[in-house]
């Protein structure tokens, strides 16, 4: 089962964030154990990873395959194939209707053109409609995008280039994008951080040399964050830290639609 998690494998010290997709994550979860994975996307590949993953799913792929690997990632690739860059102009802002509350976030198509548009195309397809936050890590972030309520894997548009190092950073109130170890494999899957995580997933401090992309900023609801990332989690479909009952999107959509 693919995940998506935030997935500076490296980011967090010397653990692998647990990758964002398609894969069982390994990575730990507790405060006091090797660092939570960062936000991974579900991998293609479905081997858990360390601990690299961060919102949309634990899969296992690991963020930051190496400094090398790394350091050309997100400029090129098949993966990023997706789509040409949403237009500069006035941001966007884009409502998350969960079960636990309504989080308004504004994107940053200037700075982060391409995973605001990938993300604006499955907001208005209606895709996010009925997923869940699939990952919840305190001290670290929610990760959502990717499943249904029963942990199934919703099937996604082809991956966009990674824009980590676009002058946004990995603060509290940030929405990024989640990915597998691969630089450039980001989909659908997002996460929100609930703690200042820049010295951990931005391109400057990641293990991986390569990051996780921001392209977005929470205007209201992060007390609906708070609470979403505190709630109480099990282990399911293989995966850890996924809320014991749902919290589910109820629906996302842009303001002013």
């Amino acid at each position: 089962m693919r995940t998506r998690m935030l997935i500076p494998v490296v980011a967090f010290s010397m653990i692998a964030l647990v990758a964002l997709s398609g894969c069982k994550s390994e990575e730990t979860t507790e405060n006091n154990a090797p660092a939570p994975s960062p936000p991974s996307a579900p991998a293609v590949t479905s081997v858990p990873a360390p601990a690299n993953t961060i919102a949309g799913g634990r899969s296992g792929t690991t963020a930051g395959s190496s400094a090398g690997a790394a350091a050309g990632a997100g400029t090129s690739g098949s993966a990023a194939k997706t789509s040409e860059q949403a237009k500069p102009g006035k941001a966007p802002i884009v409502e998350l209707d969960t079960t636990m509350g309504k989080i308004k976030i504004q994107l940053d198509p200037e700075k982060a053109p391409i995973s605001t548009k990938n993300f604006l195309e499955y907001v208005n397809s209606s895709f996010y409609n009925g997923t869940v936050f699939h990952r919840v890590i305190p001290g670290f972030m929610v990760q959502g995008g990717g499943f249904t309520p029963d942990m199934k894997e919703k099937p996604t548009r082809e991956p966009i280039r990674n824009e980590a190092g676009n002058g946004l950073s990995n603060k509290r109130g940030t929405l990024s994008m989640a990915r597998t170890r691969e630089p450039d494999s980001a989909t659908s899957q997002f996460y929100i951080n609930v703690v200042d995580n820049s010295t951990k997933l931005d391109r400057q401090f990641a293990g991986d040399g390569v990051g996780y992309a921001v392209f977005g900023t929470v205007l209201s609801g992060m007390d609906v964050a708070d609470k979403i990332v505190n709630v109480k989690s099990t282990v399911k479909g293989g995966m850890p830290d996924v809320p014991e009952e749902a919290v589910v999107i109820k629906s996302a959509k842009v303001a002013g639609k």
